[in-house]
């Protein structure tokens, strides 16, 4: 999008695009996951998402691709990924004892953060040497090879959907969320810190290509900071909660993601640059991760799905309200005003955000 239509509000659309089907879908996604065979779902998933990418590689070598196509198809990787997290995460405590829920919880961010802090590196190398297509078509080829892995998974839990209606069912996901005390808190923990960290995500293809003058590889080195820190910072997660609590440790997170989006708007030394990227990497992993553990251990079986819709709209309304709202503010100021701005106000949620203690699950 930064070359097809550079304005920071575009720019930031991408973003917004992935989310908002998130944002309307998530909820009743979890009510079909508790109610029909979650491994049909994700195969639904991977489907769309294979469609899409492939789509968008095939557009981009014919040179016939737009900014409005790429919104286009995004929205449609949204649907799938509205689809997928949701029933992927409820799938999560079947797999592993609850003691462990956390750690797996924990080695689950790992991988998703380590193909973070590898994928776009290899992507920047793909796209000098043949163009943005090949990013795609290698992407599509990876929703290829997790097909093949959940046509293998010999799954014998079947959902059901307990003879209730699909609106009772959405009911009740809905009354179990709002009436617990600890889950409301962990979805305010999530809007506290997702509203203002989004500035991160929304502008970082603008603070790479206006703010350092750096191209793929840059940004893809950006990503790459970032999903490292995440990766060194989750051998530390079960030591900080044992040593300073939930509550505490998040706290700490959503102000050291503050310190290093204020700096990266701050400067353009490379050292200062990577302390940034991979601090925030690290806050990142640290403030989700105990959030998602705390939820999944909180929701019941019968409910995780529909509970864990309601988790990730509530990230993905953050997530969407904040691109838009720091993508308008960089069109307005500049992209290192609205990040010291997001920072700002990060910093001042982190203090608000022991006022909603989610208690010492894990």
């Amino acid at each position: 999008m930064a070359s097809l239509d550079p304005s920071p509000q575009m720019v930031a659309a991408v973003r917004t695009a992935m989310t908002l089907p998130i944002v309307f879908l998530a909820i009743p996604v979890g009510v079909m996951g508790d109610r029909i065979d979650r491994r049909r779902l994700l195969i639904l998933t991977q489907l769309i998402l294979f469609s899409a990418t492939a789509s968008l590689a095939t557009l981009t070598l014919s040179g016939i691709i737009t900014s409005w196509m790429l919104l286009g198809l995004t929205v449609a990787m949204g649907i799938g990924m509205v689809i997928h997290v949701p029933i992927w995460q409820a799938s999560v405590p079947e797999l592993v004892p609850k003691k462990q829920l956390s750690r797996a919880v924990a080695l689950g961010s790992i991988s998703f953060n380590l193909a973070r802090a590898v994928g776009p590196a290899i992507g920047g190398l793909l796209i000098a040497i043949a163009g943005p297509w090949i990013a795609f078509a290698a992407n599509a080829l990876s929703f290829a090879c997790v097909l093949s892995v959940l046509f293998a998974w010999k799954r014998e839990r079947r959902e059901s959907s307990r003879g209730l209606s699909f609106q009772l069912s959405l009911y009740q996901g809905l009354r179990f969320v709002t009436r617990n005390r600890s889950m409301r808190h962990v979805l305010i923990g999530v809007v506290l810190f997702i509203l203002p960290a989004s500035a991160l995500w929304s502008l970082l293809p603008l603070v790479a290509k206006q703010h350092l003058n750096w191209g793929a590889s840059g940004f893809g080195f950006l990503v790459g900071c970032v999903g490292a820190g995440a990766v060194s910072a989750a051998a530390l997660l079960p030591r900080l909660q044992h040593r300073f609590g939930i509550d505490r440790t998040i706290a700490f997170a959503m102000a050291g993601f503050a310190i290093g989006l204020c700096l990266l708007g701050m400067t353009t030394q490379v050292v200062l640059i990577s302390a940034a990227t991979l601090t925030m990497g690290a806050s990142w992993m640290i403030t989700l991760t105990s959030l998602n553990a705390t939820a999944q251990v909180i929701l019941p079986g019968r409910l995780r799905a529909r509970g864990m819709g309601c988790y990730l709209t509530a990230m993905a309304s953050s997530m969407a309200l904040g691109s838009v709202v720091w993508g308008r503010c960089a069109e307005i100021t500049s992209v290192p005003s609205a990040q010291v701005a997001a920072a700002v106000l990060l910093f001042l949620f982190a203090g608000l955000s022991t006022k909603f203690a989610v208690g010492d699950h894990l």
